[in-house]
């Protein structure tokens, strides 16, 4: 039984860095985990997630699932370019894109107005059912964003983990879209589909991994037990969220810590509800509604859950974008090496806005 509730502890309070491709086994030392979190942090001024948005507003989901979005305006005051659309991914919420949010705000070629959401069940958004936990629903959810906040003029899309798989799943519900008002999609740390099947065996993301399964079972029947042992599993959860949602280099602890933040902030109910979506993910089809955009892939050489082949085979689909290599980069890339992602991102945007339509001359480039 001990060893039931120590997982129980294990999965339901990392399941989120399952997002980061969590295997069950990884083993926490105590003392060096105190001594990383005291280490010295070039991040302890940075107000992570913490910045003011220009106006907060919240929009209806089709089967009326509230998605709390927020706006930010170019910081010059500048009539806005282009619409910038940031999805987050499994587990985590819009915090996660601290960085890309703080520096595009102060971009003028061109100028972005940024609008950045909670995906249903996650941040502060509402409560989605079981039913509703999909990739689908993520992706109609999206559409709602863009058709209440941004119904005309042109967009990037920018998604990482299960928000790149939310607007792939778009791409293939609304071709028109893309092919009439999306010039960018800039997909970070994911996969268009094989999840689980690549990188630690026995995922805990895989809806076929029994621990996994049993915690599901455990949260649906004592949803309140399972966050108790969560709380009391903190040492356990900071240590494998240092050491499987980010790569080899050193991290500043303040990033580790709001990366606890975002994963405590959804249930462990919430979380196992995805797994099925997750599990079942195949968008490789789907790619081809992207030949009409610019197309960035990042993915990092240490991401434990969605390794670069993931990337590479996304690139096979796509010949015409550009594919970067993030070395030594892990899961949380955009927090992880945010100057490098931020830079290629504004490439994108620059290309976007030039409307190059010159494919036969473009080349996946790799850095």
């Amino acid at each position: 039984m001990n060893t039931v509730w120590k997982a129980v502890g294990w999965v339901g309070g990392i399941l989120g860095a399952a997002a980061t491709g969590v295997a069950v086994g990884v083993a926490a030392n105590h003392k060096k985990v105190e001594h990383d979190r005291r280490a010295d942090d070039p991040l302890a001024d940075e107000p992570l997630g913490r910045l003011t948005p220009s106006r907060e507003s919240t929009v209806a989901a089709d089967d009326g699932v509230p998605l709390s979005v927020e706006e930010v305006d170019p910081q010059d005051g500048g009539k806005p370019d282009v619409t910038v659309v940031l999805v987050h991914g499994f587990a985590l919420d819009r915090r996660c894109w601290h960085f890309q949010r703080r520096d595009l705000a102060t971009l003028t070629e061109p100028r972005v107005r940024q609008l950045i959401y909670d995906q249903r069940s996650h941040g502060r958004s509402g409560r989605s059912t079981a039913e509703g936990s999909t990739i689908d629903q993520c992706a109609k959810d999206l559409d709602a964003v863009i058709r209440s906040m941004a119904p005309e003029g042109p967009l990037v899309l920018v998604g990482h983990s299960m928000g790149g798989m939310t607007i792939m799943a778009l791409a293939e519900e609304r071709p028109d879209l893309f092919a009439e008002r999306v010039r960018g999609v800039a997909l970070f740390g994911t996969a268009a589909g094989a999840v689980g099947g690549v990188g630690l065996p026995k995922s805990v993301l895989s809806r076929y991994n029994p621990v996994t399964l049993g915690v599901s079972r455990i949260a649906g029947l004592q949803p309140d037990l399972v966050e108790w042992v969560r709380r009391r599993s903190t040492t356990l959860t900071w240590s494998g969220i240092r050491a499987l949602a980010f790569g080899t280099g050193k991290i500043s602890p303040s990033l580790v810590n709001l990366m606890e933040q975002m994963i405590n902030g959804a249930t462990v109910q919430v979380l196992t509800e995805f797994l099925e979506t997750l599990g079942t993910h195949n968008r490789y089809k789907a790619l081809a509604g992207l030949r009409h955009c610019e197309v960035l892939v990042m993915s990092g050489d240490a991401d434990k859950l969605t390794p670069f082949s993931h990337a590479e085979r996304m690139a096979e689909e796509m010949p015409h974008g550009e594919l970067v290599r993030v070395s030594g980069a892990g899961h949380m890339l955009m927090l992880e090496q945010p100057d490098l992602v931020t830079g290629h991102l504004v490439g994108l945007l620059r290309r976007s806005a030039a409307e190059q339509s010159e494919s036969g001359r473009r080349w996946w480039r790799r850095a």
